[in-house]
């Protein structure tokens, strides 16, 4: 699967396929229309502060309205879909461009400055809306309002990209990877975690709000803190590793990288070499008809035989495993899907009643249990961690034995280590966006 020679190429494409998806669910599920709501701005409790708008996904899928709060697309089988595009009249806030030619021809765009000109569009009972807006919620019946089997089918359907989302996400890749070369560069220049996450986005010219999610900067045992938020402005006495978890956005689209790196020579730089090794023995075992949740427990057993051979536990592989002691140091998924969401959607369903694929046993924080189909973008990030914890958990309940505590004490201060990269399935080999992206730096 070969990537567009540019983003737009394959956009009248897409819209044309989304189209057809849709009309197959309304007719599924007895609707004549949809209504998507972008949502509106949120305020800050008793204050006029308004948070940095996220619109609906669900009109992301159709066109790249990051910005357009308020806007609402109409879409009735057989016709062209109605966007009613806000540009409100105003001095205190920048409203929204004109449409662009390149997506904008693919609709019947009418400019509205009325915050409900949506309301034009007609209500019936056989039209559903999507949305959070209060407005929807004030004007629709509950019934018709995010229908759970329509959602669902729809989330379904979002699984297999287009090749406009998976340039879009190649595009993000791409930024990504230009960002995480600057970061590292600044970790090794002795950059503070805060001065490291502003040398990521002046990178690529994106402020915090534009991030698909916060950034995750750690150094030395920060790396311990999954989704470690904090951005210290101070350096470390002694600084010994690094890990960071950032991605950027292209159109709404996501891309979710991590790397970690080491100070210097020694253990810790060669446990990261192998988890490298690991991962990329894991993102080549991606393709259609492979179920995820036979890559999880493979990387669980994979992980296992690097704390083992690292001396890090005294347990046999399979022992570890099946106790949960590999869960100790690898207690999370091994990824999820990737798109319009950083953590995709449909990832633990099977269809539009939304019955529940199970996760394993004993991994309860696995957010993906599908069987993989050419066209999903997913991440691949097993970790390896020292967290207290979790450590201090095994200790008073678990084994203590199976675990060389003296060499839990001298890694712990490294925090651990996650290595992630974004993968399109296809029938053949995986196509690995993320190391692509850094290749081409």
């Amino acid at each position: 699967m070969g990537l567009a020679k540019t983003i737009t190429d394959g956009y009248k494409d897409h819209v044309a396929e989304v189209q057809q998806r849709w009309e197959k669910a309304l007719q599924a599920e007895g609707y004549d229309a949809v209504l998507i709501h972008a949502g509106s701005k949120l305020a800050s409790f008793l204050d006029d502060y308004e948070y940095p708008f996220r619109c609906n996904p669900h009109l992301l899928w159709w066109a790249p309205l990051t910005s357009q709060h308020d806007s609402a697309l109409l879409v009735r089988p057989g016709h062209r879909p109605k966007l009613y595009y806000y540009q409100p009249d105003d001095y205190w806030y920048l409203p929204p461009a004109d449409p662009d030619s390149w997506w904008a021809n693919e609709f019947e765009v009418v400019p509205v400055r009325d915050i409900e000109a949506w309301k034009q569009a007609g209500i019936n009972t056989q039209t559903a809306y999507i949305g959070d807006a209060a407005s929807l919620a004030e004007s629709v019946g509950a019934e018709q309002l995010n229908p759970t089997r329509l959602v669902n089918r729809i989330h379904l359907e979002r699984t297999r990209k287009t090749a406009y989302e998976i340039a879009c996400i190649a595009e993000a890749a791409r930024l990504g990877a230009i960002a995480h070369t600057a970061a590292e560069q600044g970790f090794r220049e002795g950059l503070s975690e805060y001065d490291i996450h502003q040398r990521y986005c002046m990178s690529i010219q994106l402020v915090d709000a534009e991030l698909p999610y916060g950034n995750i900067v750690a150094l030395n045992d920060h790396g311990a803190v999954l989704h470690y938020q904090a951005h210290e402005q101070t350096v470390p006495a002694e600084v010994r590793s690094f890990l960071i978890d950032a991605g950027a956005t292209v159109h709404g689209y996501a891309s979710d990288i991590t790397r970690t790196y080491a100070a210097g020579t020694g253990e810790f730089a060669d446990l990261i070499s192998a988890m490298n090794s690991m991962e990329l023995k894991v993102c080549d075992s991606v393709k259609a008809g492979t179920d995820y949740r036979d890559l999880h427990l493979h990387a669980h057993a994979d992980i296992a035989g690097i704390l083992k051979d690292f001396n890090i536990i005294n347990s046999s592989v399979e022992s570890a495993v099946e106790s949960g002691l590999s869960a100790v140091f690898y207690p999370h998924g091994l990824g999820h899907y990737l798109g319009l969401q950083t953590h995709d959607v449909a990832g633990l369903i099977a269809d539009a009643d939304g019955t529940p694929i199970p996760r394993p046993d004993g991994h309860p924080f696995l957010r993906l249990t599908r069987k993989l189909e050419a066209g999903n973008v997913l991440t691949i990030e097993p970790g390896l961690y020292f967290i207290e914890p979790l450590l201090r958990k095994w200790r008073e309940n678990g084994d203590v034995a199976a675990i060389n505590w003296d060499k839990v004490e001298e890694l712990a201060p490294f925090g651990g280590v996650r290595i992630e990269d974004n993968i399109v399935v296809t029938d053949g080999e995986p196509l690995n966006l993320t190391r692509g992206a850094f290749a081409a730096i």
